[in-house]
């Protein structure tokens, strides 16, 4: 059985978990059905594609290396007891797919199994039903996680994954002839930490922020969903501007701006971070195991009253860190671990 060690990020990912820190994410997907009987079939289908995605069949596995530097390594290796069925989990017909689905993601994922769940929520309509994906941050990023997830949902062809070089084996000297290319390599990545850090350093000073937003962890992570017509947003998008990324970040600026107010902690002055991620993935690529993220980081406008305002300072933000690319500025601070 053959194992990989897990990637810097991936390994990070693993280790910051906790019971305060719970780091898995998750999808919902709310779908039509033909039939009361559409949900249990669905859950059927789910569990028996999921055996054939080898990134399904992947736990991580927590080693100890005493001759290298990576102490608290890990490695990603297929279950030889997978089971689908302990992994697709069909429920109870529910009149609201977005209480459920927030119920079930407070659950950690079982850390001795390949970490993700498909959870089948039947409608009592009898003419939908939803399918929650869960899966851990070490396991993969959101655009590896929604593949996987098309794997099992639709029968699609995946790219074949390029064979890895071998490496040749390492002595205890490093060849000389290399050493001008490693050199030049220890440099520019000492340089690029340097340069990420100093960022998130600035990006520390004059944080504007509210004691909702900064309340000690639960160990909870739920989900809430609110229906928004994409048609609008493209509207809105064509009219003013911008992308449709900076669109939903800005009426994610306005909607903290009514929660705090409603809440009586009031949103003047108040301007905190969102880490906005960026996949450095290839399109048309093979597609590797685990994360392949940086991030951009900006500040909300939610003290803006003006919604188009708003929109405004969250393309300006977007677009000065498109400028810079995601291999720079403290949203880059996902890079420091390599």
């Amino acid at each position: 059985m053959t194992s990989d060690l897990l990637a810097p990020l991936d390994l990070a990912f693993w280790n910051i978990e906790s019971d305060r820190n719970p780091m898995h994410l998750g999808a919902l997907g709310v779908f039509s059905a033909h039939s009361p009987t559409a949900g249990a079939h669905a859950a059927d289908l789910l569990a028996a594609r999921a055996a054939a995605v080898p990134g399904l069949r992947m736990r991580i596995r927590d080693v100890w290396q005493p001759l290298s530097l990576s102490f608290g390594s890990a490695t990603r290796e297929a279950d030889p007891d997978f089971d689908p069925l302990h992994h697709v989990r069909l429920h109870a017909p529910t009149a609201d797919f977005q209480a459920d689905a927030g119920r079930l993601m407070e659950r950690p994922l079982e850390r001795g199994r390949p970490p993700w769940e498909a959870h089948v929520l039947p409608g009592e309509d009898g003419v939908s039903f939803a399918v929650l994906f869960k899966f851990h941050h070490a396991l993969a990023d959101g655009l590896r996680a929604l593949t996987l997830a098309a794997a099992i949902l639709d029968p699609m062809d995946m790219p074949e994954r390029r064979p890895r070089p071998t490496e040749p084996a390492r002595g205890l000297i490093p060849d000389v002839r290399k050493l001008p290319g490693l050199v030049r390599g220890a440099l520019s990545d000492v340089g690029r930490a340097l340069d990420i850090g100093a960022s998130v350093a600035r990006s520390t000073l004059d944080v504007r922020s509210s004691s909702a937003l900064t309340s000690e962890p639960s160990g909870t992570r739920r989900t809430a969903g609110v229906v928004v017509d994409l048609d609008d947003v493209h509207r809105i998008r064509k009219t003013v501007g911008g992308t449709v990324n900076d669109v939903l970040i800005a009426v994610v600026a306005g909607a903290l701006r009514s929660w705090l107010d409603e809440r009586g902690d009031g949103s003047e002055g108040v301007a905190p971070r969102a880490l906005i991620p960026v996949s450095k993935r290839r399109p048309r690529s093979a597609q590797p195991q685990g994360n392949r993220l940086s991030g951009y980081l900006i500040r909300l406008p939610v003290d803006d009253p003006d919604p188009l305002a708003r929109l405004e300072s969250v393309r300006a933000a977007m677009d000065r860190n498109k400028d810079a690319g995601p291999n720079r500025g403290a949203g880059a601070v996902a890079l420091l671990a390599d």
